[in-house]
């Protein structure tokens, strides 16, 4: 963690959980550039330097927006092997066996730099997007603690499986925190695709190789099933909240789930109700709960079975919601956890113009395998296909799995006024909810509403309790409080990573940002006019 810092900028502003990813956004920004080519940037970086959480071998979630109306989402879910395996038990967490699905974050990065060149007249060369990221995988960065914390814990699963230590543990050991790590296989995949574009990843020298590296791995996936992957350009999803509209991605991603607690709390006068207080916490989760059931009688891929977007969030659907919610009383919760870690990212430019983004290898570390000697950790999405086949979400050829990322935007006056997006995994709506109610109905600055107290309804590593995990500092009263209307409450230490890392931009009608990643993390916010750090 870091000391946390509110940033603010007339020119543009760029926020990721790494600082040296956030200058690498920086940089494009004082070039020019705009903010989908900017989040590109911090995403090639984020590649490098902080591959426990996101990497080229994984997805990625964008929506964008400007103050003339442009709204899109790119929706970047890799699908399944078009001849996956058939598994008797449960689909391994980690392991060729998890490699169940292609990658899409770097096709994520094809279409929205087509989309900046041809809606908002993009300059940025493609290769120069790569340029920290390029320096970072060659020369090396200072290992975070975050990434120090996570591979310490995953020793023991991680290090045996296909190209891992060799690759995160060399000479045999563990890199200290803030000792100087280098990638030289990941740096020349990265030049290739800075070379010779996206599509190499997919089609090219690079898709050889990462296709042998995973068949020799053990893995299903094969050349063609890289070749098919596309991230897909679709309209958002939308809620009225307070006045404005909060936007986000369709199915298979939760954001619809977002949409839904928010559209529920929207039913609610948090006039009456204190921030921070029993009252407060109670209706969040208890909004959760109500989303979280839809969640899991429907959202699937839609390709193979129709997911009712329309239903679930109509009025009448959220104003049941809101009606069945009782403020004196938790309604029981026998509920699965997913985990999961991401990173956000956001960039705003001069002109408003914006882009929330999410990138993710599922779990931390993905699925442990590391594609040949290309140096990409790829990851476990697949995993979360059941191995029922009634299911709404089994597994099948070409089919693309559940994702619980899910960027937003908040728009006001049909401008983007916030950019945010958390890791997390189920935790992702539940962290929104908090940070989302703070910054619209009780008026905060980015860095106070991803500073206080947060929850987590769940399951995590280190409990297994499917118990309302609250941070320490919501304090004893409302602890005995939330006990008493029927919560099974356990205390976690203040500012726990459990409690996810998020961050989040405020975009003023004058044209300045401010903006904050949680102080949870390793992130930081920058702005265009500040001094360069």
């Amino acid at each position: 963690m870091h000391s946390p810092k509110l940033a603010c900028s007339t020119g543009g502003m760029v926020t990721s959980p790494h600082a040296l990813a956030s200058v690498a956004g920086l940089d494009v920004l004082r070039a020019g550039g705009n903010a989908i080519e900017a989040a590109i940037a911090i995403g090639a970086a984020l590649a490098v330097t902080y591959p426990h959480f996101t990497g080229l071998g994984g997805d990625a979630f964008w929506v964008i927006g400007d103050r003339d109306g442009l709204l899109r989402t790119v929706s970047g879910i890799g699908q399944a092997a078009a001849r996956p395996p058939a598994f008797d038990t449960a689909i391994p967490l980690r392991g060729a066996a998890a490699t169940l699905t292609s990658a899409a974050t770097v096709d994520t990065w094809d279409q929205v730099y087509a989309i900046s060149k041809t809606s908002w007249k993009g300059q940025q060369p493609w290769s120069a997007l790569f340029d920290r990221a390029l320096d970072y995988a060659s020369n090396g960065f200072p290992i975070t603690p975050s990434q120090h914390f996570w591979q310490t814990l995953r020793a023991g699963e991680l290090n045996a499986l296909p190209g891992f230590a060799n690759t995160f543990a060399p000479q045999g050991r563990i890199p200290a925190v803030a000792e100087r790590f280098v990638q030289p296989a990941l740096a020349r995949s990265l030049e290739r695709i800075a070379r010779f574009g996206a599509r190499e990843f997919y089609e090219g020298e690079l898709a050889e190789r990462i296709a042998r590296g995973l068949r020799e791995a053990g893995s299903p996936l094969t050349q063609a099933d890289l070749a098919k992957t596309r991230a897909r350009d679709e309209p958002p999803l939308r809620v009225a909240y307070r006045g404005g509209e909060l936007v986000s991605m369709r199915p298979p991603t939760q954001g619809v789930t977002t949409l839904q607690i928010m559209g529920t709390l929207e039913r609610f006068d948090f006039g009456s109700i204190v921030e921070g207080s029993a009252d407060y916490y109670h209706l969040l989760v208890e909004a959760v709960k109500c989303a979280f059931m839809d969640r899991d009688r429907f959202v699937c891929d839609p390709d193979f079975k129709p997911v009712p977007v329309d239903d679930m969030l109509a009025a009448a659907t959220l104003d049941a919601h809101a009606r069945s919610i009782s403020m004196h009383t938790a309604r029981p919760w026998p509920h699965l956890f997913r985990p999961g870690d991401t990173v956000f990212i956001g960039a705003t430019d001069r002109h408003g113009r914006s882009a929330s983004v999410l990138q993710t290898v599922y779990f931390d570390w993905g699925s442990g395998v590391v594609a040949g000697d290309t140096g990409i950790l790829w990851h476990n999405r697949g995993a979360s296909f059941s191995i029922d086949p009634a299911h709404h979400n089994a597994l099948q050829p070409g089919k693309r799995p559940f994702h619980t990322l899910n960027p937003g935007m908040y728009l006001k006056d049909g401008r983007p006024h916030l950019l945010f997006g958390t890791q997390g995994a189920d935790g992702q709506p539940q962290t929104l909810a908090a940070i989302l109610t703070r910054l619209i109905d009780y008026g905060m600055d980015p860095l106070s509403a991803l500073a206080r107290p947060r929850f987590l309804l769940g399951k995590t590593f280190s409990d297994t309790r499917d118990a309302l995990k609250l941070e320490e500092d919501a304090g004893p009263d409302v602890f005995a409080a939330l006990a008493a209307r029927g919560h099974d409450v356990s205390a976690i230490p203040a500012q726990s990573p459990l409690a996810g890392h998020p961050g989040a931009l405020r975009i003023d009608a004058d044209g300045s940002a401010c903006g904050a990643h949680d102080p949870r993390s390793d992130g930081r916010a920058m702005g265009v006019d500040e001094p360069a750090p």
